[in-house]
C-alpha cells in the first residue's frame, strides 16, 4: 500500500482503486521492466487406487501428468484474460512440475518474465489449472479428489526484491 492516494490525501490507498473508490487497473507504463519470477505450489489428494492409476499410467482418459503440465503453461499465459485487473505481459518462461506421491499429485509452477509487473498470479493459475486438469482426468475413478493448498512459495525481482516461503 502506498502512503498517499490518487487524489492527494495522506494516509492508506489501495492501489487498485482511483480518487473515486472506483477499481482500476494500476498503470505501470513508466515502470522499467525487471527480471522476475514467481513459483507457486498446490497439491491434488487422491485416494490410493487414484495414486496407482497416476503411477501406472492406467487413467482412463490419458496421461493425466503430461495434460497437466501443458496445460498449466497455456493457463499461465492467459492469465489476464482470467484476472481482469492482471496486466498482459509476457510470460519468457514457464515450467510446470508434477510429481505423484502416496497422497496425490504435487504441481509446482515456476513462471519468469522481463516486464514491468511480477509474474504471482501466472504462477498462481498455472497451478490451478494444472490441479483442475488432474481433477478432471481422474474424476471417473474418484469423485472426491481435493485441490489444495495452493500457495505462492518464492519470488524475486520487482521493487520488493525477493521473498521465500518460511
Amino acid at each position: 500500500m502506498s502512503e498517499t492516494s490518487d487524489a492527494g490525501a495522506t494516509g492508506p490507498a489501495f492501489t487498485h482503486l482511483d480518487g473515486r473508490g472506483q477499481v482500476r487497473m494500476v498503470d505501470v507504463t513508466r515502470k522499467q521492466p525487471t527480471v522476475r519470477s514467481a513459483t507457486a505450489e498446490g497439491f491434488v489428494a487422491c485416494a490410493p487406487h487414484v495414486v496407482a492409476a497416476l503411477r501406472d499410467g492406467t487413467v482412463p482418459k490419458g496421461d493425466a501428468l503430461a495434460l497437466a503440465r501443458i496445460a498449466g503453461i497455456a493457463a499461465a499465459k492467459r492469465t489476464p484474460e482470467l484476472l481482469p485487473l492482471a496486466h498482459v505481459i509476457g510470460v519468457h518462461g514457464a515450467v510446470v512440475e508434477v510429481e505423484v506421491e502416496d497422497g496425490g499429485v504435487r504441481i509446482s509452477a515456476t513462471v519468469s518474465t522481463a516486464d514491468r509487473t511480477g509474474v504471482e498470479m501466472e504462477a498462481f493459475t498455472a497451478v490451478s489449472v494444472s490441479a483442475l486438469n488432474i481433477v478432471d482426468m481422474v474424476k471417473a475413478l474418484d469423485k472426491g479428489t481435493t485441490i489444495r493448498d495452493i500457495r505462492l512459495v518464492a519470488k524475486d525481482g520487482g521493487k520488493s526484491g525477493s521473498w521465500r516461503r518460511g
